[in-house]
């Protein structure tokens, strides 16, 4: 089947957060898609609403074995069926590792700008928050001073939180950034919470590396989290997977559940199946489409947006703007919402680094990047 990812869907009728925040305004911020979802997953989510049925829901049996055999093909990563645990996010999966394995006044590691429900974590568990700015490059290139990265970890640190690809700087890191960081986490008995929900959101060029498939020892102090709301635009309908090999480890961040969280409900259950298992012929035209809108921005950005400058994402469907050298009063985000009627994240929520950077969404049809970038580009031109 082809896609035709240049279709204009009328999302602000369905009540969607990005479209209906911030009223008329372009939306170019929170993280989902404005692609229809695969196929398969639409079909087989309406077969199911179909039989009319809701009651509570079972793991279909050909989950498991699914997804241990993705992992397998896509990292040659051999992982027990029983390794998986089904979670309703990665949000919660992240704070349900730091639950698990933390006590009040431990201290999270974090590598900003990040993810911002990241900061959520220490809050919500009365952690100290150890956190180390990734480098700017001169280039904008970004990478991981190790030097800084063991300097922050504390006698009191517990958990490293990665993210990896890196939301929003759209790093991929490799498999040396990755071994070069594990290893200084084992060394000081750090477990790794790994989110790597922007995993199958890789560009050319690039590999995503799970980090606890690069030996059983790191595996051993590693949970990572994987979903596929990110990856087939399918955010709205929650379903995520933890994989944790050490059964001990495994059975800490279960406890941790407590009856709180919850586990997938039969809609979840049925978008995760049917993603895993149907949606790749989708996702290979997505990343094609997104990797053209991805360099035609690049351009842009670079050649047109006086005083803005940006880097190719190596991953994610995210571009991190660098609007300093635009010299603007005030915040660029409120700038670009004010002057240009173009949503995009502050920077600055994203914390230390993160000032004077727009986070833009560049996972939209053509003319939707088109014509944002234009409305930019204009008010620019009249605040010069």
């Amino acid at each position: 089947m082809t896609y035709n990812f240049d279709q204009i869907i009328d999302r602000r009728s369905s009540d969607s957060i990005k479209w209906c925040y911030y009223g008329d305004a372009i939306p170019l911020w929170v993280a989902d898609m404005d692609f229809r979802a695969p196929e398969p997953v639409v079909r087989a989510l309406g077969e199911r609403v179909a039989h009319g049925i809701f009651g509570y829901c079972g793991e279909p049996p050909e989950l498991r074995p699914l997804i241990v055999e993705r992992l397998q093909r896509l990292y040659g990563w051999e992982v027990p069926p029983e390794a998986l645990v089904f979670l309703p996010g990665i949000v919660s999966g992240f704070n349900l590792a730091a639950r698990a394995v933390t006590y009040p006044g431990d201290g999270l590691l974090i590598q900003t700008p990040v993810y911002f429900p990241f900061f959520h974590v220490p809050r919500n568990h009365f952690l100290r928050l150890d956190e180390m700015e990734l480098t700017l490059r001169d280039d904008g290139h970004y990478e991981v001073d190790l030097d800084r990265f063991e300097a922050t970890i504390t006698g009191r640190t517990r958990v490293f939180l990665l993210c990896n690809p890196h939301n929003p700087v759209g790093r991929v890191f490799t498999q040396a950034e990755l071994e070069a960081m594990a290893e200084i986490c084992l060394r000081h008995d750090l477990v790794i919470c790994s989110d790597e929900i922007h995993g199958d959101l890789v560009f050319e060029g690039h590999q995503h590396i799970p980090i606890a498939s690069l030996s059983p020892e790191i595996a051993h102090r590693t949970i990572t989290l994987m979903a596929p709301s990110k990856t087939y635009n399918i955010a709205g309908i929650h379903a995520s997977v933890g994989i944790i090999t050490d059964p001990e480890l495994r059975e800490r961040l279960t406890a941790a559940r407590a009856d709180m969280v919850p586990r997938l409900d039969v809609m979840g259950y049925t978008a995760l199946l049917s993603a895993y298992r149907d949606g790749a012929p989708w996702l290979q035209q997505a990343l094609a489409y997104m990797q053209a809108n991805r360099d035609f921005l690049y351009d842009y950005v670079n050649e047109r947006l006086p005083g803005l400058t940006m880097q190719r994402p190596e991953g994610t469907y995210l571009a991190w703007i660098d609007c300093r050298g635009a010299r603007l009063q005030g915040n660029p985000h409120e700038f670009f919402l004010e002057q240009a009627g173009v949503a995009l994240n502050d920077g600055a929520s994203f914390g230390k680094g993160g000032e004077g950077f727009v986070r833009l969404n560049f996972a939209c049809p053509r003319a939707t990047l088109t014509q944002a970038l234009e409305q930019m580009r204009e008010a620019l031109d009249h605040a010069s």
